[in-house]
């Protein structure tokens, strides 16, 4: 038998808006070892519920885990109402909370009457009711109505369970259309993918063709565009599509060349319902049209909203100028000027041109001319960026508190939005973005709804890196609008005698690569070796920085693809012998084919702001613990730079080996040693601004391994794919109308 708890609800100290619930539980039996101590004791769980009743009995499967921050809890993944059978049970159901004005008295004249099949009748046939001595026909369609609710939530439950939603979607789903589910489901299936971000298009297509639902129906052909929309916007970043490249996705999917006339009235309809948005012939996906629209007419209301001008603001540089014993260039001065007068401003540049020199000087000029107490300055002052590594580079090069962005605008994972949002925006004055190439049109759609219209945006990134990984090409959109002052810092400081990173980078975005790139620098080294040869020459690179003590922190590795021989999943698993092989006295777990080692680098890959950590940050396994021998609860806790987060076995998902990682991953960090891996078998994915954000991680240390033909084939190759975007184009459409 299944592992097992049964108790009474007692209450809830927790409830998301998605049916998960914290709460507490007196056990009255279990069949699970650990939990015999329980026994008539109240314990903590956690799950998906439709609904608990208070003081009512349920049974519970599931497993037991003892979570680092709030101790001894019980997983619950299915979970069972405990139906009342004998008078007294279901005279203290019928005179609990759930029947509102039934008391103890009249619930017993009821079960007297009625007798141990008292709930049945009452279901079949509410009108048994009136054989009950003083009874209203108020209280009869009241206890009848909630009774009937009340069963009603767990068939619905059952029914979609039954139809292959797993428990926590046939939640999310009944939670959203609560008695009209089945309706629902019988005319219009696909309307939950709308409704419900979680559940996904296959998925559910997959479930509503085993009810036999016509292939050509028009809500599924609808249904189907919105998917291939998302699909093809996610894949190539565009914020917009063409006509053609939806249809042949759509044929595709539905293995069919569906007739023009059915997919234009499929179109047509979903325009109507402003889920997409035609216009010149593109297609927009409703929010990215809508994201664009908003980032546009925010930025123009900046430009033009009048702009401050400060006395004595070139003295006051002056003054930082002796008190850091610095020379700020010509630019670098008006960047820190119009930071603080123009009402937004992009700063650009490649590494070593000064961005983080300038963000100090902002934020401590900024506090002089504001004549700010440290607390006024933080209040007034928001550091942001869109990774957790490059807001903790911004906090330590300020001595501030930074933040990433999802943090700032407090998102709930629940409910996938927003708590700061425009009608409840944040109050800060000064706000500056760093790592804006990595921010894609929806992030800063929310991120400006969030703020009001009485601020200074500093926006700083790199024009020359990879665009993000989500829709749009934000920070190019808007420098190539030119209708924002941007300042392009080209002059390079970070240099000592040898120094060649910096000078490499800026090679690259000049397209001026030079022949002495294979010459060993100071903090450069290209070692030459072909495919075979890649492996080994990366095992003994590792080996002999392993022995000069560089920590999982300070060198990274990097490589273009995933698979492959020499690709980034059959790398990570060579590593892992290399930097912590077996040992006896480490606690190890296999996950389908990946095998996971008490200190191992592991890399995260999604955003979770509520334990702290971000998608791309890096950690180590602290610990791999086995909670109980028969329900096989395995946690794993990662140290993310002193932030502990304890992952589920259902939660592994969300990390994987970062011995080597991919260059996309990388961005928005920097590492003291990066060692890059550039050969033919990748040459798919090599190109100049892969090349570019790859070398640019590194901070005092770079070696490239791989064949120099390769690499010079990349730096030259600008090829990369241009994204659909009118972001640039809405700019100047709103410019035109002022």
């Amino acid at each position: 038998m299944r592992d097992y708890v049964k108790g009474t609800f007692r209450q809830s100290i927790y409830k998301g808006d998605k049916g998960f619930i914290i709460g507490l539980l007196k056990v009255h039996e279990t069949n699970i070892i650990e939990m015999q101590s329980h026994v008539n004791k109240t314990i903590t769980f956690t799950g998906y519920f439709a609904e608990l009743n208070e003081n009512e009995k349920y049974i519970m499967y599931g497993e037991v885990f003892d979570h680092p921050k709030y101790g001894f809890q019980y997983n619950v993944s299915e979970c069972e109402r405990i139906k009342p059978e004998d008078k007294d049970g279901i005279i203290e159901f019928l005179s609990s909370p759930l029947f509102k004005g039934i008391g103890d008295k009249l619930a017993k004249r009821i079960v007297d009457t009625l007798g141990d099949k008292t709930l049945e009748l009452i279901l079949e046939d509410k009108t048994s009711l009136y054989q009950v001595p003083k009874i209203s026909k108020e209280k009869i369609d009241l206890i009848y109505n909630t009774l009937k609710k009340y069963e009603e939530s767990h068939e619905i439950i059952l029914k979609l369970t039954e139809l292959g939603f797993s428990m926590k979607d046939s939640l999310s789903i009944y939670n959203t259309y609560k008695s009209n589910t089945i309706n629902v489901i019988e005319h219009n299936i696909y309307r939950i993918i709308d409704d419900i971000d979680e559940i996904n298009f296959v998925k559910l297509d997959s479930i509503a063709l085993n009810l036999n639902e016509d292939k050509l129906n028009i809500n599924r052909i609808k249904a189907c565009i919105i998917y291939i929309m998302k699909e093809l916007s996610f894949k190539n970043g565009d914020t917009y599509l063409d006509y053609s490249e939806i249809y042949e996705g759509v044929s595709y999917y539905l293995k069919n060349d569906i007739d023009n006339n059915i997919f234009d009235n499929a179109i047509s309809e979903l325009d109507g319902e402003l889920r997409i948005k035609i216009e010149d012939d593109r297609y927009y996906i409703y929010e990215e049209y809508e994201a664009e629209e908003y980032i546009a007419s925010k930025i123009n209301y900046l430009i033009n909203k009048e702009t401050t001008k400060y006395k004595n603001i070139e003295l006051k540089i002056k003054e930082l100028e002796d008190k850091y014993k610095i020379e700020y260039s010509d630019k670098q001065k008006e960047a820190i000027i119009k930071s603080l007068e123009n009402n937004i401003l992009i700063i650009t540049g490649g590494p070593g041109t000064g961005k983080t020199t300038i963000i100090k000087a902002i934020v401590e000029l900024y506090k002089s001319l504001n004549k700010y107490r440290d607390s006024d300055l933080i209040s007034s002052l928001a550091l942001l960026a869109p990774t957790g590594r490059a807001s903790k580079r911004m906090s330590e090069s300020t001595n501030l508190p930074a933040s990433t962005i999802h943090r700032f605008l407090k998102w709930n994972k629940e409910t996938d939005e927003f708590m700061v949002n425009e009608y409840n925006p944040d109050y800060s004055k000064l706000i500056i973005v760093d790592e804006v190439s990595m921010i894609d049109n929806r992030l800063m759609n929310c991120l400006l709804k969030g703020l009001t219209n009485n601020i200074k945006l500093v926006l700083v990134g790199d024009y020359n890196q990879l665009p993000s990984v989500g829709a749009g090409n934000v920070l190019k959109d808007l420098i190539d609008s030119d209708i924002i002052d941007t300042i392009e810092l080209d002059l390079l400081y970070r240099q000592d005698n040898n120094s060649y990173i910096p000078v490499l980078a800026s090679n690259i975005k000049n397209d001026s690569l030079e022949e002495d790139f294979l010459i060993d620098r100071d903090d450069y080294k290209f070692l030459q070796c072909n495919n075979e040869a890649m492996i080994p020459s990366l095992v003994n690179i590792c080996r002999k920085v392993i022995s000069k003590n560089y920590d999982y922190k300070r060198v990274q590795l990097m490589a273009p693809m995933y698979a492959g021989v020499n690709g980034i999943d059959n790398i990570n698993k060579v590593l892992q012998d290399v930097f912590n092989p077996m040992d006896i006295n480490k606690r190890e777990v296999k996950v389908s084919d990946v095998i996971y080692r008490e200190n191992d680098k592991v890399l995260q890959l999604v955003n979770d702001p509520e334990n702290n950590v971000f998608n791309g940050d890096i950690g180590v396994i602290k610990r791999i613990e086995y909670k109980g021998i028969k329900s096989g609860t395995i946690e794993i806790t990662i140290d993310y730079d002193g932030n502990l987060v304890t992952y589920q076995l259902k939660d592994f998902n969300k990390f994987k080996h970062g011995y080597v990682i991919s260059i996309h991953k990388s961005q928005g960090s920097e590492f003291e040693l990066v060692i890059m891996l550039v050969s033919s078998s990748y040459k798919r994915m090599l190109y100049k601004k892969l090349i570019y954000t790859g070398i640019t991680r590194a901070k005092k240390r770079l070696i490239i391994i791989g064949e120099a033909m390769s690499f010079a084939y990349g730096v030259r190759n600008n090829s990369e794919r241009v994204r659909k975007t009118t972001l640039s184009d809405k700019l100047l459409l709103c410019l035109n109308k002022n």
